[in-house]
C-alpha cells in the first residue's frame, strides 16, 4: 500500500480499547492521532504528546479553514482532530489510528469515507460494570451513569465496519490485527501490488 489507512476506533469506557491499541501501536507502521484542545495542560501533560494545546482563536481558524476532521465543544473548551497530521502520516504510508467517541466518529465518516471503523465491545454490561468497579476510581453512581452511556454507545456499533469483543485480550488484539491485514489486502488498497505483477510479466 502506498497510502496508509485511517482506522477509527470507538468503544465504551472500560472496554479495554486503550490496552488493545497499546499492543497494535508497538508496530511502527501505525501512528496514533493526537487530538487538539483549547483547555490548559494539566500537570505532566506535554504539548504534541498528550494533546496539541491551541488557543481558542487558532482552533476556530482551523475550523474555518476545514483544518479539523471533527470537533466538539465540551465545558467551554474545544476538542478535535487536526486534519494535517493525519493526512501527512497517511501520505507517508502510516496507518493512522484515531481513538474517538461515536459522535466524532460519525463526523469522520462523512469526511473520510475510505476510513475503517472499528468498535470494541465488552463481553457483557455485567463484565463492564465489574471492570469499572475494579478500577476503584469512581463512585457507584458515576459507574451506573457510565454503564447507561455505554449501552447507548453499544447501540451505535451497527454503524461501524467491524465489532470486536474484548473478552480475552490476546484474542481481541489478534482480531484487530486480522481486520487491518484484510483491509490491506483489499484490491482497492493493492493496486500497486497488482500493477507490479503485471509489469514483471
Amino acid at each position: 500500500m502506498s497510502k496508509g489507512m485511517l482506522i477509527v476506533v470507538s468503544g465504551p469506557s472500560g472496554c479495554g480499547k486503550g490496552t488493545i491499541l497499546a499492543e497494535i501501536l508497538k508496530d511502527d507502521k501505525f501512528f496514533y492521532s493526537i487530538s487538539a484542545t483549547t483547555r490548559a495542560p494539566r500537570p505532566g501533560e506535554v504539548d504534541g504528546v498528550n494533546y496539541f494545546f491551541l488557543s481558542k482563536d487558532k482552533f476556530e481558524d482551523l475550523i474555518k479553514e476545514d483544518g479539523m476532521l471533527e470537533y466538539a465543544s465540551y465545558c467551554e473548551n474545544y476538542y478535535g482532530t487536526p486534519r494535517k497530521p493525519v493526512e501527512d502520516m497517511r501520505e507517508k504510508g502510516k496507518h493512522v489510528i484515531l481513538e474517538i467517541e461515536v459522535q466524532g466518529a460519525m463526523k469522520i465518516k462523512e469526511k473520510c469515507p475510505d476510513a475503517v471503523f472499528l468498535f470494541i465491545l465488552p463481553p457483557s454490561l455485567k463484565e463492564l460494570h465489574r471492570r469499572l468497579n475494579k478500577r476503584g476510581t469512581e463512585a457507584e453512581d458515576v459507574i451506573e451513569k457510565r454503564l447507561n452511556e455505554a449501552a447507548g454507545e453499544i447501540g451505535q456499533a451497527y454503524k461501524y465496519d467491524y465489532a470486536v469483543i474484548n473478552g480475552d485480550l490476546d484474542a481481541a488484539v489478534q482480531d484487530v490485527r486480522s481486520i487491518i491485514r484484510a483491509e490491506e489486502l483489499k484490491t482497492e488498497n493493492s493496486k500497486n501490488n497488482i500493477d507490479e505483477v503485471l509489469e514483471n510479466a
